[in-house]
């Protein structure tokens, strides 16, 4: 691989620390466990949170990048949503799961839509870490 870009964070106390971006300090943010979990849900963020905006982010640039090539106007207001989920296979490790619905407003056709979301599965970076490792679950959203 040859390396575009490198973000380095740091995060100090786990799971009820503080996170930190190194090289330019737009993460600065307190951690918390949720409740679910057996934490105080204090107002802190949590990995999870983390990873979804970042995985939400990113496959967002990537329809964009797929509807760029295909010439299909999918509208400034479209968005990711993600649904990341912590929990426990049978044999009781912690494992995540994700869902990611795709707002199209500009784009009437399923098809179309599915295949913009389909191929942008196929490059997102985030989609390719997670390929074949936990559940992704991809749902497009279309106006009625």
């Amino acid at each position: 691989m040859k390396t575009i870009y490198t973000a380095r964070t740091k995060t100090t106390g786990g799971r009820k620390g503080h996170a930190k971006s190194i090289d330019d300090g737009p993460i600065d943010q307190n951690l918390s466990v949720p409740k679910a979990m057996g934490g105080d849900g204090g107002n802190g963020a949590n990995p999870e949170q983390f990873f979804g905006a970042a995985y939400s982010a990113c496959f967002g640039g990537a329809v964009e990048l797929v509807a760029g090539q295909h010439d299909v106007e999918i509208g400034e207001d479209f968005f990711v949503e993600a649904h990341v989920s912590i929990g426990k296979t049978e044999e009781g490790e912690l494992m995540l799961s994700v869902v990611l619905d795709t707002y199209l407003p500009k784009v009437q056709d399923k098809a179309t839509g599915e295949k913009l979301v389909n191929e942008a599965h196929k490059i997102c970076p985030f989609s390719h870490a997670t390929r074949d490792n936990i559940d992704v679950t991809l749902n497009l959203l279309l106006d009625e």
